[in-house]
């Protein structure tokens, strides 16, 4: 029965089904509100389910020349990992006794790794503007990683060196969430930038780039593979801010996913795409300096 419980939280809820199906949602509440500041319609709520269900139900074509192991195989691990992130992240709100320890730490690690299917599934296609995605791609995830493990330092120090989200929670649920002190502010909008560069979100989507390079690390994807990637986009859309949400805002629930999604929108919308070398001084500039800060911070006690 475990195996099967298992198989059900990872699967159904809040696993895999669950967190595609918020996912996609919210991916509709963003396209909506982007229509509305550009004066259009937008779509309709079911647009996004339609599109990726289109995409199943297409060819898949296979570029010439690409390695079709790790072409066909990394929209699935990126999906799968995502999904074991996002599962992870949320049994810790529902049920802190299915944490482990170390979830945390394993957590980010898991979330790291559909940046680098991204990069290898782009670079199996041959084709040269995949590579120019996959380049961008890599230096953006240099980038803004090393704020985001600064970030993540701030509430495990908080909550007494923790290294389990039930803990951190826990901690949060006794003394107050993170985010009312000076280092949880600044580690939450360090998380927050990072967050919009992790989605490919404007302004750090120099690695799709529709208008310049067609789709960059996604280019020669179509068929069911590209509707993977989508739902691994949904996922992840999920689970990135309810992992923010569970050790800075004191736990997983509906406004704080509101929150950080109306936020995201927010920076969306409000920001042009900025070149890969301006990214790159942005986030080891003045983003790395606000995590440190944030750590410095949070050792002494605020």
């Amino acid at each position: 029965m475990t195996i099967v419980h298992n198989l059900f939280f990872f699967l159904v809820f809040p696993g895999f089904l669950f967190a595609a199906a918020i996912g996609l949602f919210a991916g509709w509440i963003d396209r909506k509100v982007t229509a509305r500041l550009q004066w259009r319609v937008g779509p309709p709520w079911h647009q996004n389910f339609m599109d990726v269900a289109k995409l199943f139900c297409k060819e898949t074509l296979i570029p010439e020349g690409c390695s079709r192991g790790l072409f066909f195989s990394m929209p699935v691990v990126a999906l799968a990992t995502a999904t074991l992130a996002s599962t992870i992240v949320a049994m810790a709100n529902l049920s802190r006794a299915h944490g482990f320890i170390g979830d945390f730490i394993v957590v980010l690690y898991l979330a790291m790794v559909p940046s680098i299917a991204v990069m290898l599934g782009g670079a199996a296609s041959g084709n040269p503007l995949a590579n120019l995605g996959v380049s961008r791609e890599m230096k953006l995830v240099l980038s803004y990683e090393l704020p985001f493990v600064l970030a993540s330092a701030v509430p495990i120090i908080k909550s007494g060196y923790a290294i389990r989200l039930g803990e951190i929670l826990d901690c949060q649920i006794r003394d107050g969430a993170f985010i009312t002190s000076p280092s949880g502010i600044v580690a939450f909008l360090v998380s927050l930038l990072v967050l919009q560069a992790k989605l490919g979100f404007v302004p750090f989507d120099v690695a799709e780039a529709e208008t310049e390079i067609a789709g960059g690390v996604y280019i020669e994807y179509s068929g069911k593979a590209l509707g993977i990637w989508k739902l691994t986009r949904a996922v992840l859309m999920v689970g990135l801010p309810i992992l923010v949400s569970t050790v800075l805002l004191g736990g997983a629930g509906l406004p704080q996913y509101f929150l950080i999604l109306v936020l995201m929108i927010v920076i969306k919308n409000t920001n042009p795409r900025v070149r890969i070398d301006q990214a790159l001084r942005f986030f080891w500039g003045p983003v790395a300096g606000l995590a440190l800060l944030a750590v410095v911070l949070a050792m002494i006690g605020r």
